[in-house]
């Protein structure tokens, strides 16, 4: 089987070791500035400690600093990205093609570099743009098909990431300046309000309302769980699980859910055994509905009426006065505390179970739920409980040998460390002592590893209990030393210039500091205009390009009227619609 990697999201070192616990073989965590998400940023003391517990199960550690940067802001990252070299963080993703240009130039440590998705990496000639200059891998666009990935996969060298679970943005990444247009919060530097989740109004050119206060730019959330072989086939390197902003219940039961999909097809990079105590489900962690995208066909990706989780669907109710209803079918799902949520003229709505007795389900609130209106459960009070006392731990395998007065431990990765045995005198009773001395071998307690096999090649010498607890500790504390000595880290090859795609770049280059322009001259681009966070000027530009396309979502893509969103506030945007490649472009309207 292929080898594959599980990435899983990390808003700090705590959530972090969850991961791997759950199964991650790499994990993402914000740097201490210049993330694309600015409220996970991490110390550099939390990192280092999160690689320090990574290493030890082969687990690589990735840190984002996937923004554009000022000129007065690269020497800061340059310095930051120094330091994470030192305490052996394995990757950076990057998005600011300054930072590119000093890897170059030799002005930073070859860490690994990863193009992170705000590249805007969505066709092969920019994927191999970046083969060409040596970055050692790139991830994907959301919006890609599998034949796109494939078609990708198959024409490069290059490492390929991509998405498979988690929140979608409606626009290409890399690609969305609604927000800074908005209020100046620049989704290119970590700082999205996420307009897309507010409520628009559609109208035509004559002013007719299509469609009223809906959330008209909001998406389900990506679940690619259906084509995880025929990613794994494709040649994807690593799968990535969207969430640096989730809490830690949410990245353990989504983390141990795709572990287990992908043991199925694939074999994990990193080491050790995972052993649950749950059974992972993830339409009980966040989401809002959920869609393949576009992995193998359009279909519909949104979710209009509301940008909040609705959850599991329970039933219709059949009767319901104040504060109570009875379902239609007898549902033995609910609980007590559990979270219930309904629509109540297209607003989702909820509130919380007291208590459920005679088949009637009474409520927190003095609330009249219609007959006939839909009940989904958006909370599960004994899941969440489950998560929240989960034991589940991830140990390393390894094999005792006894020979020689020496007693050898090999473990699973074929790292091996031995400690002498000074007792001599022999046992009264030998098999009660191999008894004991196997029973203490067995008891790894906290330690990372768990015991596969014991071999014992000659009889056993008289040795206290707590001496055969004292040399057990001494053999495993050694092995971990030797694994963390023995840890692969990889460096970043030599990277170079190399043709850009384009000629010319305009401000959708992102380009916000004299480095990264002169990265792309050196590329044989001429960048004609800075990134929109330099001008502040965002009439008549693109806010968003998109693959959602709201005439495809309301049956007009034959129509040619005008159309026009209005948000909350009265603001209005036109719409272009680059039917060609099934593409929407909002824009500020003149």
């Amino acid at each position: 089987m292929k080898r594959t990697e599980l990435l899983a999201p990390a808003k700090d070192k705590e959530t972090a070791i969850i991961a791997i616990n759950s199964g991650a073989d790499a994990v993402y965590i914000g740097a201490p500035a210049f993330g694309a998400r600015q409220a996970a940023s991490n110390s550099l003391e939390d990192i280092k400690e999160l690689v320090a517990y990574a290493h030890k199960f082969n687990v690589k550690v990735y840190v984002t600093i996937n923004t554009i940067l000022k000129d007065c802001e690269l020497e800061q990252a340059k310095t930051i990205i120094e330091k994470l070299y030192e305490i052996g963080v394995d990757a950076v993703i990057i998005q600011d093609m300054g930072i590119l240009k000093l890897a170059i130039e030799n002005k930073l440590p070859p860490i690994v570099l990863h193009a992170s998705t705000q590249c805007n990496n969505r066709t092969l000639d920019k994927v191999k743009f970046f083969e060409n200059i040596g970055v050692s891998r790139v991830i994907l666009a959301r919006e890609l098909s599998v034949e796109q990935i494939r078609e990708i996969c198959k024409n490069t060298n290059i490492e390929i990431e991509t998405f498979i679970h988690g929140a979608l943005c409606v626009s290409y990444s890399g690609q969305c300046y609604l927000s800074c247009s908005i209020g100046g919060r620049s989704a290119n530097r970590g700082e999205c309000a996420q307009p897309c989740r507010k409520k628009y109004s559609l109208v035509d050119d004559r002013g007719n309302i299509i469609a009223k206060d809906q959330h008209l730019l909001s998406l389900k959330d990506f679940n690619a769980s259906k084509y995880l072989s025929d990613l794994v086939n494709c040649g994807v390197k690593s799968f990535k699980i969207e969430g640096r902003l989730k809490d830690s219940n949410y990245v353990r039961n989504v983390t141990a859910y795709y572990r287990q999909e992908l043991d199925k097809i694939s074999e994990k990079t990193s080491s050790g055994k995972i052993f649950f105590d749950f059974e992972p489900d993830t339409s009980k962690s966040f989401n809002r509905g959920f869609t393949s995208y576009f992995l193998a066909k359009r279909e519909n990706c949104f979710n209009f009426k509301s940008p909040k989780m609705r959850g599991e669907k329970i039933g219709k109710i059949k009767k319901s006065g104040s504060g109570w209803f009875e379902l239609d079918n007898k549902s033995d799902k609910l609980n007590a505390q559990d979270g219930i949520c309904y629509f109540d003229e297209n607003e989702l709505k909820g509130c919380l179970i007291n208590k459920i007795s005679g088949g009637r389900i009474y409520l927190n609130k003095k609330i009249l739920i219609n007959s006939g209106s839909l009940i989904y459960r958006n909370f599960d009070i004994k899941f969440d409980s489950i998560l929240n006392n989960s034991k589940t731990v991830r140990k390393i395998g390894v094999k005792i040998i006894y020979s020689g007065h020496k007693l050898t431990a090999i473990d699973e990765d074929e790292n091996t460390v031995s400690c002498d045995i000074k007792f001599f005198d022999q046992p009264k009773n030998p098999e009660k002592m191999k008894t004991t001395f196997i029973n203490q071998l067995q008891k790894t307690g906290e330690s990372e590893f768990y015991v596969e096999d014991i071999l014992i090649k000659e009889e056993i010498p008289f040795m206290p209990v707590s001496e055969v607890n004292r040399v057990r500790r001494n053999l495993l504390e050694k092995i971990i030393d030797e694994r963390l000595k023995n840890y692969k880290k990889e460096i970043q090859k030599p990277l170079k210039f190399a043709p850009f795609v384009n000629s010319d770049l305009d401000y959708r280059g992102n380009v916000y500091n004299i480095q990264a322009k002169e990265f792309y001259e050196k590329c044989g681009c001429t960048v004609s205009e800075l990134a929109l966070e330099a001008q502040n000027k965002f009439s008549q530009k693109e806010l968003m390009r998109t693959k959602h396309c709201i005439k495809y979502a309301f049956g007009m893509c034959k129509s040619p009227k005008s159309l026009y969103l209005i948000d909350e506030k009265g603001k209005k945007y036109k719409l272009k619609f680059d039917c060609k490649n099934c593409e929407m472009v909002v824009m500020t309207a003149t």
